[in-house]
C-alpha cells in the first residue's frame, strides 16, 4: 500500500499556515488547503483528512503533495488548465493576416473587421482577436507598408 508524502513543518510554516486557516481576508479554498495541510503535519492520512474535513482522500492527497513539492505557492492557486482548443487553424489566420497586410477592399482605403470577415468568412469578433494577437490596426496608416 503506497504511503502519503510526510509533511514536516518548521514553526515559522506551522504559524503562517494557521494564520492562513484562520484567516478572515483568505479565501475559503486556501483555508481548505491549509487546514489539509496541517492535518498532513500532524500525521493524519489523506483517507482521515477526507472524514474530518468531509472532502475526498484524493483531494486531501492533492493538496499534501502540492505543498510537499512547492511549500505555500503550491497551495495558493490551481494547477493551469489548457483551455480550449483554437477553432481557427494557423492557414485562416495567415490568410487574414495577408490580406490585411497586402489588400484593401475595393473602393476602400482600408479594412475593416465586418468587411474582413465577409471577405474571409469569419465572424468580426475573430477578425478583432486575430488582429490584436498580430498587433495590426487597420484603421492607421502605420501599418501599411507602403512602398
Amino acid at each position: 500500500m503506497k504511503r502519503a508524502v510526510q509533511i514536516t513543518l518548521s514553526e515559522t510554516e506551522r504559524k503562517m499556515l494557521e494564520r492562513l486557516k484562520r484567516g478572515r481576508q483568505v479565501s475559503v479554498r486556501l483555508a481548505e488547503r491549509a487546514a489539509i495541510v496541517l492535518h498532513a503535519a500532524d500525521g493524519l492520512e489523506d483517507q482521515q483528512i477526507g472524514a474530518l474535513m468531509g472532502i475526498s482522500r484524493q483531494k486531501a492527497g492533492r493538496w499534501r503533495k502540492r505543498y510537499a513539492a512547492k511549500g505555500v505557492k503550491g497551495i495558493e492557486k490551481d494547477a493551469p488548465r489548457s483551455g480550449r482548443h483554437r477553432q481557427i487553424d494557423e492557414k485562416q489566420r495567415a490568410v487574414v493576416v495577408r490580406k490585411t497586410l497586402t489588400e484593401t477592399p475595393e473602393g476602400r482605403t482600408h479594412w475593416s473587421r465586418s468587411s474582413m470577415a465577409r471577405a474571409t468568412g469569419l465572424s468580426d469578433s475573430t477578425i478583432g482577436r486575430i488582429w490584436r494577437e498580430h498587433g495590426l490596426k487597420p484603421h492607421l496608416v502605420d501599418t501599411f507598408k507602403l512602398s
